[in-house]
């Protein structure tokens, strides 16, 4: 027979939970008032809520070498476009030749330009930070030429843009030549004039 002076725990936590506290604490476990570790249906409880953490251990180099970042993406990239005969472009709106490859694409470069058309007509120009590479929310300055502005004012406003800060020199031929198509393509089409009937033909008509 168990001793009296052994405590009466009550009933136990149902699955089969064990090494749960009494819901009195005896005399021999010491203070009731002391705090006792959680018991197995607390932690249970407590499992689903979120934990926070404190973020400053956690940090981690959010950036890696852009030919590293090449090999890992390449043949696999979101922006890739295949086409027969083994041609490659890409999506990519930093990539002004829109060419699948190591030199053009944006996404992987610390620095990078990239020619949209704008909302509201005109084009829009992107730069990419290079102290930002590693964050594409943030990463990426534009400035729109609206529609109203004329095209070699546009084509002034995007080298003057990339030239102060000397820029990739290498794209801004590129970025001015797609650029110069984005407008073309904006222009209203005229309509064909019906062509006069002359000479003989007008005669038989």
């Amino acid at each position: 027979m168990l001793p009296s002076s052994l405590p009466r725990f009550r009933g136990w936590a149902m699955r089969g939970l064990s090494f749960l506290r009494p819901l009195t604490a005896p005399a021999e476990l010491g203070n009731a008032d002391e705090k006792l570790p959680p018991t197995t249906a607390e932690l249970l409880e407590n499992s689903d809520k979120p934990k926070l953490h404190d973020q400053s251990k956690f940090k981690m180099a959010a950036t890696i070498p852009g030919d590293l970042a090449w090999e890992i993406t390449k043949g696999h990239s979101a922006t890739l476009v295949k086409r027969a005969n083994g041609v490659q472009f890409s999506r990519d709106p930093l990539n002004l030749r829109n060419l699948y490859s190591r030199k053009n694409e944006g996404q992987i470069a610390n620095k990078a330009i990239g020619i949209i058309p704008g909302k509201e007509g005109g084009v829009t120009l992107l730069v990419k930070k290079s102290d930002k590479h590693h964050q594409p929310a943030f990463s990426t300055q534009t400035t729109t030429f609206g529609p109203s502005r004329s095209t070699r004012k546009t084509f002034a406003g995007i080298v003057n843009s990339t030239t102060k800060r000397n820029y990739r020199p290498d794209l801004r031929q590129d970025a001015v030549a797609r650029a110069s198509a984005i407008r073309k393509s904006q222009r209203a089409v005229k309509a064909d004039k019906p062509t006069k009937v002359r000479g003989a033909k007008a005669q038989k008509a």
